[in-house]
């Protein structure tokens, strides 16, 4: 009998409506949507709508490493206002199609110790996003 885990794609798991950041966003921006959003890993697309990095909460504390150094949270709010995505996002994501294997996305993820892939089409347009979280979710909804 075949393993059904194995039949599944990313297209199956990712998230399909990507909030998304521009890399001249200030990085106060990026901390007011990943916070009330409750997000971890945000692609990052050029004025052209192009993907050229994914700002991830680790990114994001890097940059406003003012709160290790104890600033205030005026501080750290102003730091923030200066900082833009591009400083700080990883470049060049880590991408994947929606029709590789679950399987597959998941080695690549724990092979290069990254946190999510940007799922794209062909063309290099963003169709989704397929995170850690996601497998935990799709791992407990099942049990």
């Amino acid at each position: 009998m075949p393993d059904p885990v194995e039949a599944l794609r990313v297209s199956d798991l990712m998230t399909r409506d990507v909030v998304t950041l521009s890399a001249n966003d200030s990085l106060s921006i990026a901390d007011d949507v990943m916070r009330l959003g409750r997000i971890r890993h945000m692609p990052v697309l050029d004025d052209d709508g192009t993907l050229v990095g994914v700002l991830s909460q680790r990114d994001l504390f890097r940059g406003a490493l003012a709160r290790a150094l104890g600033y205030g949270e005026h501080a750290q709010s102003k730091l923030l206002g200066m900082l833009l995505v591009k400083e700080v996002m990883t470049s060049s994501p880590a991408t994947i199609a929606a029709s590789v294997p679950l399987a597959e996305a998941a080695r690549t993820m724990l092979e290069r110790k990254i946190g999510c892939l940007v799922v794209v089409d062909p063309a290099g347009r963003i169709e989704g996003i397929v995170t850690e979280s996601d497998f935990v979710k799709s791992f407990a909804a099942r049990s």
